[in-house]
């Protein structure tokens, strides 16, 4: 059983190791490992760089890493909202069903509003039904009506060159 001192906090750059091993357990558990491909380097730049936009928390249980989420301010543009955009949150799964998500849900709730932010959006794997569940069971609602859409590789290079 875990230990029910788990301590949450801002990510530091010394947490950036764990927080990638957390990532390859999260990617293992969606069957996405083939897609990973964010290296330490990267994380450093996105968190702690000269333009960082990201925010990140990372869980742990005594010394262990077991959790972390990432998250940045966004805009609702029809709404005229700040909001938050929950990229990522991960339980490690002896952890899970203890309490860890929801206590992180919460803490980037907090953040968010600190900021002014008054919504959080993120997005989840039609086949993840155990987050599905968390999150409803939380308040969230889903929308049926939108596509997550995305330019990438050759289609996001495309739009950068000029082609009048």
């Amino acid at each position: 059983m875990p230990n029910p001192s788990i301590r949450i906090q801002k990510t530091t750059p010394k947490d950036i190791s764990a927080t990638l091993n957390l990532m390859q357990e999260f990617a293992e558990y969606t069957d996405l490992l083939e897609y990973l491909e964010v290296t330490e380097k990267d994380l450093q730049e996105v968190i702690f760089g000269e333009n960082a936009f990201v925010q990140s928390l990372i869980a742990f249980d005594n010394k262990k890493p077991i959790a972390y989420a990432f998250f940045y301010p966004t805009f609702s543009s029809f709404r005229g909202q700040k909001s938050i955009y929950l990229e990522d949150i991960f339980i490690t799964k002896d952890y899970r069903k203890y309490g860890v998500g929801e206590k992180m849900l919460r803490e980037i709730a907090r953040i968010g509003k600190n900021f002014g932010a008054v919504r959080m959006d993120f997005q989840v794997l039609k086949q993840n039904e155990p987050a599905i569940n968390f999150y409803k069971k939380h308040g969230a609602v889903m929308d049926e009506d939108e596509r997550h859409f995305k330019f990438v590789d050759e289609a996001f290079e495309g739009l950068t060159k000029d082609s009048y």
